[in-house]
């Protein structure tokens, strides 16, 4: 999403209800200076596209010529960006492009449509209602995640804020809202001059703006990342005053050696050294913290490890991306994330009724079918706790049984596998709702325990699903190519265009769970 919450003057205004391609329009959800975006429901079959999704329009039709050039130019910069990176797992996912044929609509006309991943807010809207919130370091090292990728892919975001950092259903972090995104020619790249003056380095407030646009360089989201991260960790901005203005002015003269700068007491001892190099006054004194550095220091702060590097077989299924846990902060917005119920810890009942556990998520998973009551809750949660529709209790129940028959006690040490769902235990880490990490990482040996295991194998199975190339591009039953995602990673499987031949046995199986478990469709489906 683009802008900010709250009222809306919009930018491009569309009724409900307005159609376009597979998309019904409805609610709008944020507003900016370029575009508004609008949520919106699938209204015809598709066999590739979500149920819902996020609509942005932007402007590009009918506008005179002088707007219509800026505004192309914005759009194309968006829309190249999220087409080169769309497997980039800490990016929006851009699921297609559409424009708008309205001739009766002069001020919709024309207008280019990105169809983009649909999120539960953003990082802007949570601060509002909790500022410094607890989870901010595992936020903060998804964003920083974000900025690897980028920096890495050879472009440069050039308007990292609160704003353009969405929060999905899960928990998960992506970044949004490309417009200024510049693609690297050399050591710099070139971007229209209208960066929000709070996250904009001091030596671009006073940069002088060529035929080319305004020269920027990834030093520039190394210092807008400080700033963000100071404000998440404290409530504050770092550099003092009221207004931006005058924060404009305290970074100027801060630049320049008039003042110091000075921390609030809220940002953690471990975190003030990776903050003070972000805001370094100079782009050579920040020229040092490349993106991969930063990473490593932001991880090393957060306690999490990052998977770049080259991994076992087993491990292989965190990609190269997966450097850290994810925030859990949405309650606000109405998210249900696997817990245990109220019943014996790991038995996955709530309370004590046997029978109303053993039909727990009847019409999703079958109960005749040899799935164990005490997991059937845990099972069941873990599937609603994800929005993917190939995520479902049947899917998990036949990756459980696919991975260890059931098996709470399993240990593999030659695999370096256990538990219920065979997990790695530095794998596991990586998927544990953080919400539960103080209560379990301390006493967390394996064999995993059910109640910890299974929501686990819910989140990543869900990160999968969102991975995976769309039909036509691999090939398979959905829900199998999760699995075997999970089995291998869902970079696998996009690379091999379905199953590997080395997992087929492994896939078949799922594939026969899968279809034992899930209860038959009604009559008239």
């Amino acid at each position: 999403m683009s802008g900010s919450g709250g009222s809306f003057g919009h930018t491009v205004r569309v009724a409900k209800g307005f159609r376009i391609g597979h998309w019904e329009v409805r609610e709008p959800l944020a507003s900016g200076a370029f575009g508004t975006v609008y949520a919106a429901r699938r209204a015809r079959p598709s066999d590739t596209l979500p149920r819902t999704a996020a609509l942005k329009f932007l402007p590009t039709g009918t506008r005179t010529p002088r707007q219509l050039s800026h505004l192309r130019e914005l759009a194309d910069r968006e829309v190249q960006l999220l087409r080169r990176l769309r497997d980039t797992p800490r990016l929006v996912r851009l699921y297609e492009t559409l424009t708008v044929d309205a001739p009766d609509q002069p001020g919709l006309d024309g207008a280019t449509v990105l169809v983009l991943e649909l999120a539960e807010g953003s990082l802007a809207g949570l601060l509002e209602r909790t500022p410094a919130p607890p989870h901010a370091p595992e936020l903060l090292a998804q964003v920083c995640q974000g900025l690897y990728q980028l920096h890495r892919a050879g472009w440069v975001h050039g308007d990292l804020k609160p704003a353009n950092v969405l929060l999905l259903a899960d928990g998960s972090v992506r970044l949004a809202d490309f417009n200024m995104a510049a693609e690297l020619d050399g050591t710099h790249a070139y971007t229209p001059a209208f960066a929000t003056p709070d996250y904009t380095p001091p030596e671009l407030l006073w940069a002088e703006i060529g035929e080319r646009g305004q020269k920027i360089r990834p030093t520039a989201d190394v210092w807008a990342f400080g700033v963000l991260a100071h404000l998440v960790l404290s409530g504050a901005f770092p550099l003092p005053g009221g207004t931006p203005a005058a924060r404009r002015d305290a970074a100027v003269r801060y630049a320049r050696g008039g003042d110091e700068l000075r921390l609030a007491p809220g940002v953690p001892d471990a975190w003030r050294g990776i903050v003070t190099d972000c805001l370094a006054r100079t782009h050579e004194e920040r020229a040092a913290l490349d993106a991969a550095e930063l990473l490593r220091r932001v991880e090393a702060a957060t306690g999490v490890r990052s998977a770049r590097r080259p991994l076992g077989p087993r491990r292989r299924r965190v990609l190269a991306w997966a450097a850290g846990a994810v925030v859990a902060v949405l309650a606000a917005g109405g998210v249900t994330l696997a817990l245990t119920g109220g019943g014996a810890p790991g038995d996955g009942t709530s309370g004590g009724d046997g029978k109303a556990a053993a039909r727990y998520g009847a019409s999703e998973l079958r109960t005749d079918a040899g799935v164990p009551v005490r997991y059937r809750k845990l099972i069941v949660d873990a599937a609603h706790g994800c929005r993917e529709p190939e995520v479902t209790p049947a899917l998990i129940a036949a990756i459980l049984k696919a991975e260890s028959g059931f098996d709470p006690d399993l240990s593999d040490p030659g695999k370096d596998e256990y538990g219920i769902a065979r997990w790695t235990p530095s794998v596991l880490w990586y998927w544990i709702d953080p919400r539960r990490r103080p209560q379990v990482i301390k006493d967390l040996r394996p064999p995993f325990p059910p109640d910890v295991s299974i929501p686990a194998v819910g989140r990543y199975a869900c990160d999968i699903a969102r991975q995976l190339a769309p039909p036509g591009r691999v090939e398979g039953e959905r829900g199998v190519l999760v699995a075997v995602g999970y089995r291998t990673s869902a970079g696998t499987v996009n690379k091999e265009g379905g199953v590997p031949d080395r997992v087929r046995p492994y896939a078949d199986r799922v594939g026969h769970w899968l279809k034992a478990y899930a209860p038959p469709p009604k009559a008239g489906q």
